[in-house]
């Protein structure tokens, strides 16, 4: 499929923004109440980072930020931060995603397990310098360490349940890049 068609480009925007919305569910539903010595993977997070690596274009900036804005408003986190590191961190990786085209699998985990620790360095920095209560850096660091666990799992349903993949070699957008 060199050249997508406009309704499923924005088919897959709309399964983006569908996905998030769904691990928001789940994530706020209250299973436990109990509080745990753990932190989950970030799974909004690591669905970005993987669609932006994998198709570009159906994870828009615009698409990631108010999915993290909405995130960070309805999980009481400081609204504005984490979405910002999170487009930032997926244009990043968009930016990369045609060197990474070609390299292994290792490479591509290896760019998006970089980009988590400076999300979690800059979140918890900018925290700390505006003196903003967070989370034990235990808690960040088994956050940010089962995310980079879970991003080949996250590649994997992306690309098995939800045809995300990368693009070929001869694949060609409408104006005669690559994809």
């Amino acid at each position: 499929m060199a050249n997508p068609s406009p309704s499923r480009l924005w088919l897959m925007r709309a399964a983006f923004l569908g996905l998030a919305l769904l691990i928001m569910f789940f994530h706020l539903i209250p299973l436990d109440t109990v509080p745990r010595r753990w932190a989950p993977p970030d799974l909004l997070i690591a669905f970005a980072f993987a669609w932006s690596l994998r198709r570009p274009d159906y994870a828009p900036a615009p698409s990631i930020a108010a999915v993290m804005l909405m995130a960070d408003l309805l999980f009481l986190r400081p609204p504005g931060l984490m979405a910002l590191l999170a487009v930032l961190g997926s244009e990043y990786l968009k930016t990369r995603a045609s060197g990474l085209r070609e390299a292994s699998f290792a490479g591509e985990w290896l760019a998006v397990c970089l980009s988590l620790l400076a999300i979690t360095v800059l979140n918890r920095l900018t925290l700390g310098l505006l003196a903003v209560e967070q989370a034990q850096l235990s808690l960040s660091l088994i956050q940010m360490v089962m995310t980079m666990i879970a991003y080949p799992l996250v590649v994997l349903v992306s690309q098995s349940l939800m045809g995300v993949r990368k693009p070929a070699p001869s694949d060609t957008d409408a104006m005669g890049g690559r994809a």
